[in-house]
């Protein structure tokens, strides 16, 4: 089997991802690119910054939206560690991000291939292309040992 490497916006968002189980919270970390820059980067914080919204997903396209001075990240690919979940399903779609790549897949919370699905809802106002399993080994490892410690 070829092993491909990680491209470098997944290894960020991986980076970040230690640095979330580091501070206690659920190791996930995302990245966004335009046009091979990352304009925004986040880690999960809830716990840290008592926010049910603070996910990584959610303060990477903050990050990247502030930025580029605009709600609307056109053009812009999101590299996230753990398959999103509704919420950051939602924000990528009133973002208009135009790809999606995610590490591990999530069967309980994730809301891409798994769940709500929400990209492929009628209603869903965008779909973006989505990638899967870039760098899944990884976060998959991560995500384990961090709740392999907690129990």
């Amino acid at each position: 089997m070829t092993r491909w490497p990680i491209p470098l916006p997944m290894q960020r968002a991986l980076a970040l991802a230690r640095e979330a189980a580091e501070a206690g919270e659920v190791p996930i970390g995302a990245v966004v690119v335009k046009d091979g820059t990352v304009i925004g980067e986040g880690r999960n914080a809830p716990r840290e910054t008592h926010d049910p919204t603070a996910h990584a997903e959610i303060a990477a396209i903050r990050a990247a939206a502030k930025e580029l001075g605009n709600e609307r990240l056109t053009g812009c690919e999101l590299f996230v560690t753990l398959e999103p979940c509704a919420m950051c399903a939602g924000a990528i779609v009133h973002a208009r991000l135009a790809r999606v790549t995610y590490a591990a897949p999530d069967p309980k919370g994730g809301a891409v291939a798994h769940g709500a699905r929400v990209f492929d809802h009628p209603q869903a106002l965008h779909k973006p292309e989505v990638v899967a399993g870039i760098g899944e080994g990884e976060a998959a490892a991560l995500l384990r040992d961090f709740f392999r410690e907690r129990r």
